[in-house]
């Protein structure tokens, strides 16, 4: 019996990148034998097992063959004389296909750290199509390793895999798996960018492919078109936050224009309101959880108000936070400012420019907050004290305001 280090361990050992799990392949042992040995078996569709010490996945050597569409059809082969090689080879890309012996030898029958050091995201062999999570998997990568490039053959194999309704199969859950795994990467935008290459943002994303080549005004966006633009504030959203849910609202927040009729194009009259639906149905046929949707829909219906807010009375500032529900949430009110200051910026030559609406909405909110609202609850009833509350907020923004000229 023989174990090794593989997989994203030892490709990001190579990149002298942080190793934050480690994954073990044996080969020559069967499930007995682990198990003898106290290891613990957890796997379900193959046998993998916990070490009874460090609690690492060490999984028995296998070959896989495909027998239905989908990444659930195979049937997978484990016994004991199956090869390391035999094991790497039905890994999905060359970088992810090397192992490490106990000595610290890299085996590398793939050259994967010939593509690792070209930065080439390549498929090891035909069974890459068999797999249609790979494509998705494929693309995230390109996300963790913004410079990467993907090998043409690769792209090309992937067109294919579209064209024969293999990824049709991809089951929800498993999307949004990877998608939100990819927004949590540095270069999100690659994500997208891949899947369009190879014709299965359309397919898998149709929300997202159907904004690329609807134009806008050149005033408020050199960069014309609102895919580009998308995927700009995409980027400018990764430099503002880590939080995943305000990324995912960025990328959300604009599938309204794709609806705008062409006749009225490159202005998008009522944008705003048209993409709630199809934020909707997307997070519903994806099984997005309720903080991801809840602040994707917020900001898609209330980031054209964010960006007119300088011009408003004091009474439709009041209305607006209340719209917002901030002074009760104001977490997601916070998180609500991020994401359109994420739009603002992710317009080209408007990359560094500072957004004056945050620091202005801020400071209404902090003006409305500071309210005393004890003595009002004390003096009134019922419905009374909303409104209550609602004159001496008001008044106060007025007081901002006029002491605060715009």
């Amino acid at each position: 019996m023989k174990t090794y280090l593989v997989g994203g361990a030892v490709r990001d050992k190579l990149l002298g990148l942080p190793i934050t799990e480690r994954d073990w392949v044996v080969v020559g042992a069967s499930a007995e034998e682990l198990i003898s040995k106290g290891f613990i078996p957890v796997g379900k569709d193959f046998p993998v097992f916990l070490h009874p010490e460090t609690h690492e996945e060490y999984a028995l050597a296998r070959t896989e063959r495909k027998t239905a569409k989908g990444y659930h059809g195979f049937i997978f082969y484990t016994d004991p004389d199956v090869t390391l090689e035999d094991d790497l080879k039905r890994r999905d890309l060359t970088i992810n296909a090397m192992a490490e012996t106990k000595t610290g030898e890299i085996i590398d029958p793939f050259h994967g750290q010939v593509d690792l050091e070209k930065g080439i995201l390549r498929h090891i062999s035909s069974s890459f199509a068999e797999d249609p999570v790979r494509v998705l998997r494929l693309a995230r990568f390109a996300a963790k390793f913004g410079d990467f490039s993907v090998a043409p053959e690769t792209t090309q194999l992937m067109i294919t895999m579209v064209q024969s309704g293999e990824i049709d199969a991809l089951v929800p859950e498993r999307v949004f798996q990877e998608l939100r795994k990819a927004l949590a990467e540095d270069h999100p935008e690659r994500f997208f960018e891949v899947l369009r290459d190879c014709t299965a943002l359309k397919t898998i994303f149709p929300e997202i492919d159907a904004l690329f080549g609807i134009p806008e005004p050149t005033k408020w966006h050199p960069e014309i078109d609102t895919g580009i633009h998308t995927m700009m504030a995409l980027q400018s959203a990764v430099k503002l936050t880590t939080d995943i849910s305000i990324r995912f609202a960025v990328l959300a927040h604009d599938f309204g224009k794709a609806k705008t009729p062409k006749e009225i194009l490159p202005k998008h009259t009522l944008h705003c309101q048209k993409g709630i639906e199809i934020v909707r149905n997307f997070c519903a046929r994806l099984r997005v959880p309720h903080e991801h949707k809840d602040l994707a829909l917020l900001v898609t219906r209330y980031h054209g108000h964010y960006h007119k807010i300088m011009t408003f009375k004091p009474s439709t500032l009041l209305k607006f936070l209340k719209s917002l529900d901030a002074f009760r949430r104001p977490e997601r009110f916070k998180n609500f400012l991020i994401a359109c200051q994420a739009d603002v910026k992710g317009r080209k030559g408007f990359e560094n420019i500072n957004s004056p609406q945050a620091d202005f909405l801020e400071k209404i909110y902090a003006v409305c907050n500071a309210v005393d609202i004890k003595p009002l609850i004390e003096k009134y009833q019922g419905a009374q004290i909303a409104d209550a509350i609602y004159q001496e907020q008001l008044k106060a923004v007025k007081a901002f305001i006029t002491s605060n000229p715009k």
